[in-house]
């Protein structure tokens, strides 16, 4: 067979099992870096055998650092300088103090626990230093855990490859060279940084100016010049100073990300394509290179190695790092369970095991194996539990509060109002500065701009949101904007007012819900309330007649003369849906449709204003449904 179909068949054969192994865990909602693991071991040698590596050659080298360059930019475009500035000195602290506790205990184990020469001990600790936000990103999209906490984990996550992959090659090169003075590894490791942060700046801003001015090329071509660009300045800085790639990758990303550029998410969709295949490949390669009879060889004491690693240095590592912080214990306990490492491990592992046996220096396939069971156990069992640890400490993002509302019209007002006499922040969006004055008038803090631009949504603080709701006069438009908040954002519970018919219909999107009632004719709603034609009405679902609340209240929404606002369940408020199923013991906000004229005028004794004013509208507490109906008739 021939040496080029013999590569083409590698590669084919790790493309296909790795997006199988991607398939396979989105179905079954779990890590799938497990899949991937399992996927390339089954493949590699101590499999079946169809899949071997090395027949790639220095191929294989040019994959890592190419594919590694795209997961890290990629990370880069994730963080958000805003979040990151609310837990600036913890994730400082992690990010170093964390990184030098983590490679002492890694090392300390490494040697007592595992009985290794310390020269291999350290390299070990320095590459375990990192945790992986390819594995990490997806486990928050799983289990949605606090935004403060997933901002670490994140946070975390992308900036520490860099540092830790970048530490790594740092000792590397004293165990190659044979120079144990400190302060020259103190040196190539700040001068690799202070390189790889310049050149990534740079070219950062350079991407973002070509996506902001370079309008005669369309958004596919625009994605493609930025993975040059992207690559261009990767190789740029290896030739400076070998390894400030990583770094410059990071930062560029860090630095389009939070450049106001339009239509990002573009960018970001398409980076996000890659980095699931760039992923998929590179585990299914490792894996497959990767000796099970090393692993095994390895002994107990290496496994009392990863437990530590685990439960003694992660652990010490948060508690040092957090300790004058605003975290609380549920939150630093979180924080300490999960640390899985992930594909920037696995390279730099086994690159390394190349490197230390072309140099004829024993240990590399023994660190390699190291590290494999490192990344398995972590993954497995911190990944496998993440969800219930979650659950049992009480910091899922379900309970997430406040609000962003897109529309300023009566109707949005009135909900914002409720929410801000809850306590929970508000923010309001429009472009009309006319319908602004009305919410600025209620003390709602209001956005001038489109909603459309995501560093309007951005500085609305949409990654930290309980609630999205988009309620302008067009439906179409709510749809299309809840959809990609929805995919850009994942904020835990994104709502619109949008039509039935038609293409929104048919877009079968159970990520956007549908907001109060099926068909709401939000213009005649707001003409209610501005003319005063409405009641608050406020009931709770009770055990003695369930169902025939229900049935009143659907009854009267299917006239038109009820719309459901809110229902409070277990002391969270939470806007209706007609998706959502309603519970004994909810207590549901409505507005009923009064046809008196001028209602509001005759109560207050006053002159109606179109400034809306919660309190001047007439309220029914706990008022039996029974009666409602008769109210609306009268």
């Amino acid at each position: 067979m021939e040496a080029s179909f013999e590569i083409t068949l590698q590669v084919v054969i790790s493309v296909t099992a790795g997006i199988t192994a991607q398939v396979l865990a989105a179905y079954l909602r779990l890590p799938s870096i497990v899949f991937l693991l399992l996927f390339g071991i089954f493949l590699g040698a101590d499999g079946v055998g169809l899949l071997h590596p090395q027949l790639l050659g220095s191929g294989l080298e040019v994959i890592v650092a190419l594919a590694t360059a795209i997961i890290l930019f990629e990370g880069g475009l994730n963080l958000d300088l805003r979040e990151l500035g609310k837990v600036s000195v913890t994730l400082q602290l992690l990010v170093t103090m964390g990184t030098l506790i983590t490679l002492i205990g890694g090392s300390m184990a490494a040697h007592w626990l595992g009985e290794f020469p310390w020269a291999i001990a350290f390299l070990y600790g320095s590459i375990v230093v990192v945790t992986g936000p390819t594995v990490i990103a997806p486990l928050l999209k799983h289990i949605s855990v606090d935004r403060q906490v997933a901002t670490l984990l994140e946070g975390e996550g992308v900036l520490i490859d860099p540092v830790g992959a970048i530490l790594a090659f740092v000792v590397l090169d004293t165990i190659l060279s044979g120079d144990s003075d400190p302060k020259t590894a103190v040196i190539g490791l700040f001068v690799r940084l202070s390189i790889g942060a310049a050149i990534g700046g740079v070219g950062g801003y350079i991407m973002s100016v070509i996506f902001k001015r370079a309008n005669f090329l369309s958004f596919e071509l625009k994605n493609l010049v930025v993975l040059a660009v992207l690559w261009g300045l990767f190789t740029l800085a290896q030739n400076i100073r070998t390894e400030s790639g990583v770094m410059t990758t990071v930062v560029a990303g860090a630095v389009f990300a939070n450049s106001a550029v339009p239509e990002d998410y573009l960018l970001r969709r398409f980076k996000g394509q890659l980095t699931i295949l760039s992923v998929s490949v590179l585990f299914v390669l490792l894996a497959a290179d990767l000796s099970m009879k090393s692993v095994f060889a390895l002994g107990w004491g290496s496994l009392a190695t990863v437990l530590v690693l685990i439960f003694v240095v992660r652990p010490v590592n948060i508690f040092c790092c957090t300790w004058n912080s605003d975290l609380n214990w549920r939150q630093k306990v979180f924080l300490s369970w999960v640390a899985p490492r992930g594909i920037v491990c696995a390279s730099v592992a086994s690159l390394f095991a190349i490197s230390l046996t072309n140099r004829g220096i024993n240990g590399g396939d023994a660190i390699k194996a190291l590290v494999f069971l490192t990344i398995i156990m972590t993954v497995v069992v911190q990944g496998l539990t993440a969800g219930w640890v979650a659950n049992w400490l009480q910091i899922t993002t379900k309970e997430a509060k406040g609000a962003i509302i897109v529309g300023c019209n009566p109707l949005s007002l009135l909900i914002a109002r409720f929410f801000q006499q809850r306590g929970e922040e508000v923010v309001m969006i429009d472009t009309d500065p006319e319908s602004c004055q009305a919410a600025e008038a209620e003390n709602l803090r209001v956005i001038i701009s489109s909603a459309l631009d995501t560093g309007v949504l951005g500085d609305a603080g949409i990654s930290s949101v309980g609630t999205f709701l988009a309620m302008t006069n067009n439906g179409e438009v709510n749809f299309i904007l809840a959809q990609r908040v929805a995919e850009e954002f994942k904020p835990p519970r994104v709502l619109a007012v949008f039509p039935r018919n038609g293409q929104v219909a048919n877009s079968n999107n159970n990520k956007v819900l549908q907001a109060f009632v099926p068909e709401l004719a939000i213009k005649t709603w707001n003409e209610y309330l501005d003319d005063g034609w409405v009641k608050i009405g406020r009931t709770t679902l009770n055990a003695v007649d369930f169902l025939g609340q229900k049935r009143h209240l659907e009854t009267l929404m299917e006239a038109g003369e009820l719309v459901p606002l809110l229902l409070e369940r277990e002391n969270y408020l939470q806007i209706t849906s007609p998706s959502l199923e309603w519970a004994i013991g909810d207590r549901i906000t409505f507005l009923l449709h009064d046809s008196r004229p001028n209602l509001l005028k005759r109560l207050s004794g006053a002159k109606q204003s179109t400034r809306l004013s919660l309190e001047q509208l007439p309220e029914m507490e706990e008022l039996p449904l029974t009666k409602i109906a008769q109210l609306s008739s009268d």
